[in-house]
């Protein structure tokens, strides 16, 4: 890549080692620095719709991921009761967004991710701050407590809390809470069988779906106070928010140790910044447009974000202006799902389930229809590495030729 030699990735996780493989297999010298003392991410499972999968087909593991996938029938949103509220197709998905949906364990995929990088491009137990951001006529520097580094490019994947967020926009307000907090866990919880679902209750969420390895990934929301914690116990507080709810919520429940349950408040970034870039530094993933988890975009957008810079890296503000109207849209979405999933009133949960029954019935093909627009994304025309396989280049004559035309896949 012409002018770009060096790149810095803060951050090891998902957005940022994509970027890390990007750029290394497009010839850049990649160096990431993650804080944590291992890259054993902390969360649980990920799911990873087909517009990541294409993206991360750039990097040569679409297709291995993809193998990943473990529920191909139907599934839908539910009842606490147990009542069938819509059902969704697996197939149908797949043929309107040209995949499938890929729900793996996060460790899975760092995993990964991590194998396309050279030995020692990862830096666990490395501290990073952003000391100069650079500019066309000087690298960007990076401090680290075994001394200050530079490169052409500096990728900051820092998570919702970036430091370097704070040193290139320091008016920006940051996140804010979203006001619900998330229950997560991975068990295997033998002898049950299901069907993929997400329940809807009034003002609380429960999903449970299988992994290819047999285990269950589940997960809960409902809003809380920032901060709150259980006077107990997690699996405790689940049990007397959702202990009586359908099968397999309670043999989820009654297979779970206190251990196994992880718990998060929901922050997102409420005001845009005004760009993803400055000097030589660009954000991607939650360090520049964290979002709620109710359209299960976060992850997926880092990845789009990774190799849409890896493409860009030359040209930052053309990295900005392919990703931020995007990922504000996208943003918008989720908090407005957000809304609807957790809304309290008892009128308001008997509306939404009457109209989404009907909705199901009626116009079943209206549920796909909402992630037009997400799951459609296809990696920017030439975002192979140049003199890739003939594999590379079919995949990316399919993508610039794709089923939604010439036009910008924004929502």
């Amino acid at each position: 890549m012409a002018g770009l030699e060096r790149a810095i990735v803060i951050g090891g996780g998902i957005g940022g080692l994509t970027a890390a493989a990007a750029l290394h297999r497009r010839g850049v010298r990649v160096t990431v620095l993650e804080r944590a003392a291992s890259l054993e991410p902390v969360g649980a499972a990920i799911s990873l719709s087909p517009n990541a999968l294409r993206a991360l087909d750039v990097i040569g593991i679409g297709d291995d991921v993809r193998a990943l996938a473990a529920w191909q029938g139907d599934g839908g949103l539910r009842a606490p009761g147990g009542r069938w509220l819509a059902r969704t197709s697996a197939a149908a998905a797949a043929e309107r967004f040209g995949g499938p949906l890929v729900l793996l364990h996060r460790a899975t995929l760092i995993g990964h991710l991590a194998a396309r990088l050279p030995a020692g491009a990862v830096r666990t137990g490395t501290a990073a701050r952003l000391l100069d951001p650079g500019a066309p006529d000087r690298p960007a520097r990076v401090g680290t407590p075994a001394g200050d580094l530079e490169a052409d490019l500096v990728v900051a994947a820092d998570g919702i809390h970036s430091a370097v967020r704070r040193e290139l926009f320091p008016s920006h307000p940051g996140p804010v809470y979203s006001g619900f907090t998330t229950w997560r866990l991975v068990i295997p919880v033998p002898g049950v069988e299901f069907a993929s679902h997400e329940t809807w209750g009034r003002g609380r969420i429960w999903g449970t779906h299988p992994l290819r390895d047999g285990r269950v990934y589940a997960y809960a929301a409902a809003p809380a106070p920032a901060g709150e914690r259980a006077p107990d116990d997690e699996r405790a507080e689940l049990l007397r928010l959702y202990g009586d709810w359908h099968t397999p919520v309670p043999e989820v429940l009654a297979a779970a140790r206190p251990g196994d349950v992880l718990r998060h408040d929901v922050h997102h970034i409420a005001v845009p910044l005004p760009a993803f870039h400055r000097g030589r530094v660009a954000l991607a993933g939650d360090a520049a447009h964290a979002m709620p988890p109710t359209l299960g975009q976060g992850g997926n957008q880092a990845i789009e974000d990774a190799i849409t810079l890896a493409h860009h890296a030359a040209d930052l503000p053309a990295y900005t202006a392919a990703r931020l109207p995007r990922t504000t849209a996208i943003a918008r979405r989720a908090v407005r799902a957000a809304r609807l999933n957790m809304g309290t009133g008892p009128m308001a949960t008997v509306v939404r389930d009457s109209a989404l029954i009907a909705l199901s019935r009626t116009a079943p093909a209206l549920f796909l229809r909402g992630f037009d627009g997400i799951a459609d994304w296809r990696p920017p025309a030439g975002a192979a590495r140049p003199g890739g396989s003939a594999e590379e280049a079919g995949r990316m004559l399919a993508a610039d030729h794709g089923r939604r035309g010439p036009e910008e896949n924004t929502p």
